[in-house]
């Protein structure tokens, strides 16, 4: 080797030493998330220049990342986990997956009933953004007085008219936790088999499909997350448009118990070795620039009530009554529900 080469691979070998040893100075937060939207990325870029820690993300559904958090156990890297509703949420918690987290800012920012019980220990988890379970409906079949609350999917006068996906997707196991504080068990159960009973085809596919099949016609009124619809409005696809044409969307129970509202929200993993960061990066998501990625990029409603979205999908819907039922209510509901749907056949 020339003694030119010699002092550049030399270099070389110096710089490359600087990197690794910066990157190993850098702070990392591990982050194992069932998010899969793209708009997240903005988010996460987003704490990593405000903070200078960097995400080392782990992407799974919901089941796979609480399946990896239980066979890691103590030995698992995450510290901080998300996950999409509120059944997976307080699941995970009496799991022993999470640990409780006092924060002033989350406290303040997260709304009560968008968090699990503190207990004068902390709480659990914490919902960032919420998503509203609306009734759509093919507007040149049904009348918006035939669908405007949940129990009306109920009814004879919808006989042949529903579609829904599985009974048991964690979506429909939270609406249905909530109706039971509402109605009860003997009302629920009844309301369920109601449901059963005017379905159009038997459960299937995801909330998308379900809006699909009311424009195509396969039936004429559906239950569905808001952010699915809003994504088909902001879609410049053509096909989407018409789909958006063809039907028209309500928010059920606004005169008597309010819409259903999910949430979206993280928790600290119970055995996380970055416990500082990790609850930073729970307070980063309740700031104003993070609650607006979630309206903004995802079509879904800040936590924070103070922000204000600017999303013209979102902004169309108006604004509308919401339910009050806590969240980990919902959660504790599920075991009980679920025993309902096998008995009326709710697949």
């Amino acid at each position: 080797m020339s003694g030119s080469s010699f002092v550049r691979a030399a270099a070389a070998a110096v710089l490359l030493a600087a990197v690794s040893a910066a990157q190993a100075q850098t702070p990392v937060l591990n982050l194992y998330s069932a998010r899969h939207y793209q708009t997240d990325e903005a988010l996460y870029d987003n704490f990593t220049k405000a903070t200078g820690i960097r995400i080392n993300r782990v992407d799974a559904d919901d089941a796979g990342v609480l399946a990896r958090l239980q066979s890691e156990g103590q030995n698992s890297p995450a510290d901080v986990v998300l996950l999409v509703d509120a059944a997976r949420l307080w699941r995970a918690e009496n799991q022993g997956l999470f640990q409780p987290v006092k924060s002033r800012v989350l406290e303040q920012r997260i709304p009560a009933t968008l968090r699990s019980d503190d207990a004068g220990q902390g709480s659990q988890w914490f919902g960032f953004s919420t998503r509203a379970r609306v009734i759509v409906y093919d507007k040149a079949r049904v009348k918006a007085t035939e669908v405007d609350t949940y129990e009306k999917l109920a009814d004879p006068v919808n006989k042949g008219r529903v579609c829904t996906r599985s009974g048991s997707h964690p979506y429909n196991l939270s609406l249905f936790g909530a109706m039971l504080e509402h109605l009860g068990p003997q009302k629920t159960e009844a309301w369920l088999r109601g449901v059963v009973d005017n379905m159009a085809r038997p459960p299937k596919g995801g909330d998308t499909d379900q809006i699909k099949a009311v424009a195509s016609g396969e039936c004429a009124v559906a239950v569905t997350n808001s952010y699915y619809l809003a994504r088909l409005m902001r879609s410049a696809n053509p096909a989407d448009q018409q789909v958006v044409e063809r039907i028209a969307v309500v928010f059920p129970n606004q005169a008597t118990t309010g819409t259903h509202v999910n949430i979206a929200g993280g928790a600290v993993a119970r055995h996380a070795k970055n416990r500082e960061a990790a609850v930073r990066f729970l307070e980063y998501l309740a700031s104003a620039d993070a609650q607006l990625y979630f309206a903004n990029g995802n079509n879904e409603w800040p936590a924070v009530t103070e922000v204000k979205p600017r999303n013209p999908a979102l902004e169309s819907f108006g604004s509308f009554k919401m339910e009050s039922v806590p969240v980990s209510t919902i959660g504790r509901n599920q075991v009980p529900v679920q025993q309902m749907l096998d008995r009326v056949g709710y697949r």
